[in-house]
């Protein structure tokens, strides 16, 4: 199943990292959104869960662009990991 793949990602960073360091807060972001996203797939009147995903999004959205200018290196080698788009950020 889709859902252990995450699963799995994280709790290998969970050992090599600390909980609180930013890209483990984005890792743990994106699993959060690919899980919403899966449960809108379903439930599409589900409102509180749209609202929940925006916030998350603008959260990680925050995160990544203090991320790119803090170490633009392992931003896009985080950025290629998680498979997700390059954010259009001013430098």
């Amino acid at each position: 199943m889709v859902k252990n793949s995450f699963i799995s990602v994280s709790s290998q960073e969970a050992k090599e990292e600390n909980r609180g360091s930013i890209e483990f807060q984005i890792i743990s972001f994106t699993n959060k959104i690919r899980r919403l996203t899966l449960h809108l797939e379903l439930h599409k009147k589900d409102y509180l869960s749209q609202r929940g995903l925006r916030k998350i999004l603008g959260k990680r959205q925050r995160l990544l662009s203090y991320f790119a200018k803090k170490n633009r290196i392992r931003y896009k080698e985080l950025i290629n990991r998680l498979d997700i788009r390059d954010s259009k950020t001013k430098n």
